[in-house]
């Protein structure tokens, strides 16, 4: 298994899937049913799932987590907050958060009645342990920066005191920042990466390094009733072709894609296959992100150049078959934080003559840009590559693997990268990726991977992290729209919502997970795969 370790979190989204004496809370979730023949869930039985890649460890303070790592460790660890279906944050393990007047003070509230599945009760010193654990670490610490200090109040609530309004602030609490561990796993973090311990429907099993990860039920689980299933296995296969194969064959229950091929394909077989594909602000953006601090990408002509000679509609109609929508920006068009206009469009021309013009002072263009090996993400880049040679621009493509691409961004040993991004709940979510406080040089670790510096940019997302009056917020993030549209550090694609998850119709409950208090959560989120909660996931008896 690779190991490395930069301070920053990739989340890349910001909402996850989703011990003890006394009383348990009320059962909020569908009761199991024992019986083959009953109509609701059925308790027991086990599910093979197939995941595009490993995760980098199992430990939220030390380890970098992408969609699959939510996927596994959500299985096992639970976050103090979850994120329900119309993206409004809610609690989770935590039983409240109430900011005061000023939303430069927040005070979470524990639940009562949740234990870790070593049956330890869960406590507010835990969490505020937890809490200042992520504060301290080189992974975490940048997000965390307006954070002064957490104040154990009571024994079962913390109170967090920051240096400025952070009116979106619960929103961490539901990615990794607000994923709770016992003492032992902050004690031992080495283990904890390799064998987690959590509060989840959970626990954990197995795990063999670049094949998979196997969870069994927690019997202990805090919600009454759940999970339904015995056991998960996560099966690491990374080319999506073979993983859709594999699911044909019988090999998997259930997989997530992101390939057009696989949604119209099994959407087309619905007496064998359910298709459940992210939408909103859930979904995240395919673009080409730049390096805007080395040349030839820190000319803008050049960005501009690149993103007119992008024609976003061949991409979709050639490698999406026409199934998403072209993006000029970090959030869809049905979103509330969307504005209109300003990104350039695709204009052959224009972009010639940027590039002439640009040559005639500083002579040909040229540049490397990275991609994964998958081979769809690679047909994406050619034809990206094809364009750009149009218009006069000579572009390379190298191939790196997940870890090492991700290294090369936070580093800025790169020039451009085939990403994705931008399926935080709320527009604040971004803030630590666009902020010019996180843009460093080249050499140093960057949240802010294309390390553009621009003040009205950072300033409307002060205002939107700060300011509670919604139609204020809206304005501030219309003028970061307008701000990356002006300056071009990403040549935005598409709205990637082919992000799916296929599986047989054997596999129920994908997307249908209901909170702790009973309100229906966010059913799918994260980039380019999305992923879910697993607690409420039942099979169907033959």
């Amino acid at each position: 298994m690779k190991r490395w370790r930069t301070p920053a979190t990739l989340s890349l989204a910001c909402v996850v899937m989703l011990a003890c004496s006394g009383q348990r809370p009320p059962e909020t979730g569908p009761a199991p049913a024992t019986s083959a023949t009953a109509t609701g869930p059925v308790a027991g039985g086990r599910l093979v799932y197939g995941l595009s890649a490993d995760a980098n460890g199992f430990n939220p303070v030390t380890d970098q987590f992408a969609a699959q790592s939510y996927s596994m460790v959500g299985t096992m660890i639970e976050p103090l907050v979850g994120v329900d279906a119309a993206g409004a944050w809610k609690p989770y393990l935590a039983q409240s958060l109430t900011p005061n007047a000023t939303f430069d003070e927040w005070t979470i509230k524990i639940r009562p009645g949740v234990r870790f599945s070593t049956g330890l009760n869960l406590t507010g010193e835990i969490v505020k342990a937890n809490l200042e654990a992520q504060k301290a670490s080189p992974l975490t610490a940048a997000t965390l920066v307006p954070v002064k200090s957490f104040e154990l109040t009571d024994p079962m609530t913390v109170k967090v005191a920051l240096s400025r309004p952070w009116v979106a602030f619960p929103y961490y609490l539901a990615t990794q920042l607000g994923m709770i561990v016992p003492p032992t796993s902050l004690n031992d973090p080495r283990t904890a990466s390799l064998k987690p311990v959590g509060t989840g429907p959970f626990m954990f099993k197995e795990y063999m390094p670049d094949s998979r990860l196997v969870v069994t039920r927690n019997p202990q689980y805090w919600r009454s009733g759940l999970p339904y299933l015995d056991e998960i296995e996560f099966r690491i296969l990374p080319d999506s072709q073979t993983r859709a194969q594999t699911l044909e064959a019988g090999g998997i229950d259930a997989m997530g894609t992101s390939r057009d091929d696989d949604v119209i394909k099994f959407g087309k077989l619905k007496d064998d296959y359910t298709v459940d594909r992210a939408q909103g602000m859930a979904v995240p953006e395919a673009m080409i992100m730049l390096n805007t601090a080395v040349p030839p990408l820190d000319d803008l002509r050049v960005r501009k150049a690149l993103a007119y000679a992008m024609d976003r509609k061949t991409v979709i109609s050639t490698l999406r078959s026409g199934l998403t929508q072209p993006a000029d920006g970090p959030w869809a068009k049905d979103s509330k934080w969307y504005a209109e206009g300003g990104y350039p469009d695709f204009d052959l021309a224009r972009a010639t003559a940027l590039v002439k013009e640009v040559e005639a002072e500083k002579g040909p263009i040229s540049f490397e840009v990275l991609s994964t090996p998958d081979p769809n993400t690679m047909q994406g880049l050619e034809l990206a590559q094809d364009m750009w040679r149009k218009a006069g621009i000579d572009v390379t493509i190298k191939q790196a693997d997940q870890p090492d691409l991700i290294n090369r961004a936070v580093t800025g040993n790169f020039a451009a990268t085939i990403w994705t991004q931008f399926s935080a709940a709320d527009p604040d979510g971004e803030y630590v990726w666009m902020h010019q406080a996180y843009a460093k040089p080249v050499g140093a670790v960057s949240l802010n991977f294309s390390r553009l510096k621009d003040e009205k940019l950072s300033r409307a997302l002060d205002v939107g992290r700060g300011d509670p009056d919604e139609s204020t917020r809206v304005a501030a993030y219309a003028t970061v729209q307008e701000r990356l549209r002006e300056l071009v550090p990403y040549v935005f694609i598409d709205h990637l919502d082919t992000g799916a998850i296929i599986a047989r119709t054997k596999v129920r409950g994908i997307g249908e997970h209901v909170l702790p208090d009973g309100e229906k959560g966010l059913p799918l989120t994260g980039s380019p795969v999305p992923y879910h909660p697993f607690s409420q996931l039942w099979i169907a008896p033959r």
